[in-house]
């Protein structure tokens, strides 16, 4: 079995790469990054001289570089992480969202549909639903919700989602989708919330919180999303799309005083900032479908996944603390 992962040398990319090998050892990976800001190749040092794998430094827009990658492996299925996520970054420049996050998703598919790819999966993410209300508890993201994205960053997720669907029904391309909520764990770019508030607070630095913190996420610690993304490409239905959340809604604010408390650093080190444009209000996701097919269901508790991040980012200084303040 050989897989294309692309996007493998950013967070949740990387995770999946090193469980895959681990999980599947006879398994061919083979990983396809342009190594933007978020791509390290640090990150893949462990598996980098594994007979197993090959890194390929190419963009996932360039056509004829996914044509020579694909004629060479003939991949039996192709995993898409490749994508410009941070929200703030959209907003300050959309097109290189739309460029890699839309175009980038068709010239992969076009390339699986010419080289006969038994299975697309494309990761997407839970913003694509928009927000929820805060005094609305009850209420939860599932797969038939409505699409409604806040930001040009889920717009540009929502539109590779629909771009999928379609070459499903108008080609007969075997795809699949996954919709996460917020990742956390080891080889998170230090601009997300908790590795900035880690790395921040590790060295007594303003704790940046957008308005008043009240905005809750869905956190899923990332190796529990490499376990479903692995069911999901093996034995989900072509056509469909799997939701995978956390069941551990937080609020902004309660995961920095969290990370404070876990660190004994003080309070007084969250600052309360401008909130972002359009900032969404709460996410929180039902994957049922994933228990219900897959009997899939988180394993890591957030207070013992936040404290393995913890002792990860500690461990690991050099790999970060020279990305904090890399420009895009």
């Amino acid at each position: 079995m050989t897989i294309i992962v692309t996007g493998g040398a950013g967070f949740i990319g990387s995770n999946f790469i090193y469980y895959m090998l681990d999980q599947h050892p006879d398994y061919r990976i083979v990983c396809v990054d342009s190594l933007t800001y978020a791509g390290n190749l640090a990150t893949l040092k462990d598996v980098i001289d594994d007979s197993n794998f090959r890194f390929v430094k190419a963009s996932i827009t360039d056509s004829a570089a996914m044509d020579s990658v694909f004629r060479e492996e003939q991949p039996d299925i192709v995993v898409n992480f490749a994508a410009e996520s941070h929200v703030d970054r959209s907003i300050e420049n959309p097109s290189v969202f739309l460029e890699t996050n839309i175009l980038g998703t068709q010239v992969l598919m076009d390339a699986c549909r010419e080289f006969h790819v038994g299975r697309f999966h494309q990761v997407s993410t839970d913003e694509v639903y928009g927000d929820l209300p805060l005094d609305r508890p009850e209420l939860f993201f599932t797969e038939e919700t409505p699409l409604h994205a806040s930001s040009p960053y889920s717009a540009s997720k929502a539109s590779a989602d629909l771009l999928v669907l379609a070459y499903y029904r108008t080609f007969g391309l075997p795809v699949t989708i996954s919709r996460c909520s917020n990742n956390y764990g080891p080889y998170q770019f230090p601009e997300k919330l908790i590795p900035l508030m880690l790395t921040n607070a590790l060295e007594d630095k303003p704790l940046p919180v957008y308005g008043t913190g009240e905005n809750i996420r869905d956190w899923l610690y990332v190796e529990d999303h490499c376990r479903a993304i692995d069911r999901i490409i093996h034995d989900g239905r072509v056509g469909e799309i799997y939701n995978i959340g956390g069941h551990n809604e937080m609020k902004n604010i309660e995961i920095v005083k969290l990370i404070c408390k876990e660190l004994g650093k003080p309070e007084s080190l969250i600052l309360f900032v401008e909130d972002r444009k359009g900032h969404d209000r709460r996410y929180a996701i039902d994957p049922a479908k994933m228990e219900r097919e897959f009997g899939w269901f988180p394993q890591t508790k957030f207070t013992d996944g936040l404290r393995k991040t913890i002792q990860w980012y500690l461990e690991h200084r050099a790999w970060w603390d020279g990305l904090r303040n890399m420009d895009a």
